[in-house]
């Protein structure tokens, strides 16, 4: 992991602009202002920046609403798939279409918007050309394909057997073998289901974005939990509620991992929590939380019933969403900040110091 490092000149300065330009304009008003207690001078309060209010680290290229959507199809259609595949096992027909509708629609759509954010289809096909294991970026590309693959070849079996007039040319002949071929085909999607939930969280957090790569143990819980909250809502409200017993049950789990786990990113990791709570991605989250938390509870209370399942379903849905667009946003307010990545860095070379010291005093106590 390369962490972006200060350019010359970063640290705290004078609010008023570089120290050349502070002393000239000093000179010019006659030396520095009086007003203080006894008559003593007083200077400008003094704001974080870097080298003429560059970025310390570059941004990412990222586009949105691209990217942000493409990780919300992705956590949506990864859960799916698992739930597609216990409802399937556990004999519940009409959740397991709706589950496999929304896992292959999902994945196809995902892949739609990364390939839109990329500019054009070969460059997806180039991230195929190599695998690295020490890359999220290239196991992700892996993880992808297949879940696109097969959970789209799910959902398209799954319509042969909904619509039978679908079944041409010589496709009549094999209808017999479409429940096995659905139930192989969706149980290996959803091996990958889970990867497809969180991967995208390691992405990020593999980058040098302060607000990403801080919070890199707790990303993961968020994009698991604001998943399996999607898949459940979206399932659920398009299933008979006797049979939406599975995805009522993921969902509330999914929003409570969520919540509890976004709270940990916004307050335990310090200034770099601080673009979770600020400006155009803090009103993000609030809204985010507030769907989460009433899908939550109207699913619990109300979720047995069309109306209900229907509502909190939609309520969780935006949620996540809203989740992703949140997170991205953050993190790219926090690249943009000089001060999200050198306090923080400063911060660790501090702790490190006391912590040289502190082996140096008792290797000579002893």
């Amino acid at each position: 992991m390369t962490e972006g490092l200060a350019t010359p000149g970063a640290g705290w300065r004078r609010a008023d602009g570089p120290p050349a330009q502070a002393r000239e304009k000093k000179r010019r008003k006659g030396g520095r202002r009086g007003g203080g207690r006894d008559g003593d001078p007083t200077v400008d309060e003094a704001e974080f920046t870097s080298y003429y209010g560059r970025p310390i680290i570059k941004p990412p290229v990222w586009k949105t609403p691209d990217v942000p959507l493409y990780l919300f199809l992705g956590g949506a259609a990864g859960s799916s798939a698992v739930l597609g595949a216990i409802a399937d096992v556990t004999g519940r027909p009409a959740l397991t279409r709706a589950a496999h509708y929304t896992a292959g629609g999902g994945a196809l759509a995902s892949v739609v918007w990364l390939i839109h954010d990329l500019g054009r289809p070969a460059r997806f096909l180039h991230m195929l050309r190599v695998i690295k294991p020490t890359s999220p970026l290239s196991v992700g590309s892996y993880i992808l394909a297949p879940f696109s693959a097969l959970t789209a070849a799910t959902a398209g079996i799954q319509l042969l057997e909904a619509f039978p007039g679908l079944q041409k040319f010589g496709l009549r002949r094999i209808a017999g073998w479409f429940p096995a071929l659905r139930k192989v085909v969706g149980s290996t999607s959803a091996v990958f289901g889970g990867p497809m939930t969180t991967y995208t969280a390691v992405l990020l957090a593999n980058t040098a974005v302060p607000s990403w790569h801080e919070p890199y143990k707790e990303l993961p819980f968020v994009f698991a939990g604001s998943g399996m909250a999607a898949g459940g809502g979206i399932c659920m409200a398009f299933t008979p509620v006797d049979e939406a017993g599975p995805a009522r049950k993921m969902a509330v789990a999914g929003a409570a991992v969520e919540l509890a786990a976004m709270h940990k990113v916004e307050h335990d990791h310090g200034i770099v929590g601080e673009p979770y709570q600020l400006g155009k991605a803090g009103t993000m989250m609030k809204a985010a939380k507030a769907c989460t938390a009433s899908g939550a509870g109207l699913t619990v209370v109300a979720g047995r019933t069309r109306v209900g399942a229907a509502v909190s379903g939609a309520l969780l849905a935006a949620g996540s969403l809203l989740t992703r667009f949140g997170v991205f946003e953050a993190g790219m307010a926090s690249a943009r900040d000089p001060k999200y990545t050198v306090v923080p860095q400063r911060a660790r070379m501090a702790a490190r110091e006391e912590q040289a010291r502190q082996d140096e005093a008792r290797s000579v106590t002893r």
